[in-house]
């Protein structure tokens, strides 16, 4: 495996950290990835490592706001932004990997970015991943939170509030939780504005998900606290075209995490060479 760090810049100015993996062999695809709310692209290096192991390559970049790149800690002018960053990381991918077939893979608040970005831009890539997106989510059911988000949203768009996330839903293995309370990158930020459109764009993705027009594998765990399967098979029904359901029985939120992580990576691998 060959490790690179990089860095590259916004439509509107800011520093955004990346980072590839490579297989030592010539790689035969390249996976662009987009990691969660309050965390990092470097929680996925054991991910990205186990994809370079059968030939796939890795390029993640931290959202802004985000692990090394710019920006107000948990905080986002709109999902135009974010999809205007994907947009760069598919750019960079594509330079950088000239000519590789290129899958697009999002985890919980990325996958709901990926999805709003196949819906927004519908890039010409050859398919995607999403892992625990926020479509139905423990977060609605703060009710002081969500009524505080759509009424000062506007109003007081940067404040923050804890994000509340429940770090024990995460994964059932506890090395995970303790490494994520001990990772000086993590946050638990999350920005008024930020809140109002993740709302908004929940909506907006399952109302147009029949619009996603290139092959899609939607993972999710029944088990997930923090957002929930019910999302996913809400998304399957409207897809039209080629989508792929799996639901893990009784695993959490990170199915990259999960101890029974090589089952699902297998279930991964398996996709992705179908697809090629």
């Amino acid at each position: 495996m060959r490790h690179e760090e990089m860095q590259w810049v916004s439509n509107d100015g800011l520093k955004l950290f990346a980072q590839k993996w490579e297989p030592q062999d010539e790689a035969k695809a390249v996976i662009s990835l987009v990691h969660g709310h309050g965390e990092h692209s470097g929680r996925y290096s054991h991910w990205a490592e186990k994809l370079n192991s059968v030939g796939y390559a890795v390029l993640a970049s931290d959202l802004r706001g985000h692990g090394r790149s710019e920006g107000q800690r948990g905080d986002c002018p709109s999902f135009d932004h974010y999809a205007d960053d994907v947009t760069i990381l598919l750019e960079k991918t594509e330079e950088i990997f000239s000519g590789k077939p290129i899958f697009l893979y999002g985890h919980s608040l990325g996958g709901l970015i990926v999805l709003f970005t196949l819906i927004q831009r519908h890039p010409q890539i050859k398919g995607a991943v999403v892992t625990s997106p926020v479509l139905q989510t423990a977060i609605v059911e703060q009710k002081a939170k969500m009524a505080a988000a759509k009424i000062l949203g506007s109003i007081m768009p940067k404040a923050t509030l804890p994000s509340g996330l429940e770090q024990e839903a995460l994964s059932r293995d506890p090395l995970v939780i303790e490494a994520y309370r001990n990772d000086p990158l993590v946050h638990n930020k999350g920005s008024l504005r930020m809140a109002k459109q993740m709302l908004a764009t929940m909506e907006y993705v399952l109302d147009r998900g029949a619009e996603i027009d290139i092959p899609m594998l939607l993972m999710h765990g029944t088990g997930d606290k923090i957002t929930y399967a019910a999302g996913c098979e809400q998304l399957n029904k409207v897809m039209g075209g080629d989508c792929t359901l799996k639901l893990y029985d009784d695993y959490y939120h990170e199915l990259h995490n999960e101890p029974e992580k090589d089952k699902v990576f297998e279930f991964l691998r398996e996709w992705l060479d179908r697809k090629l």
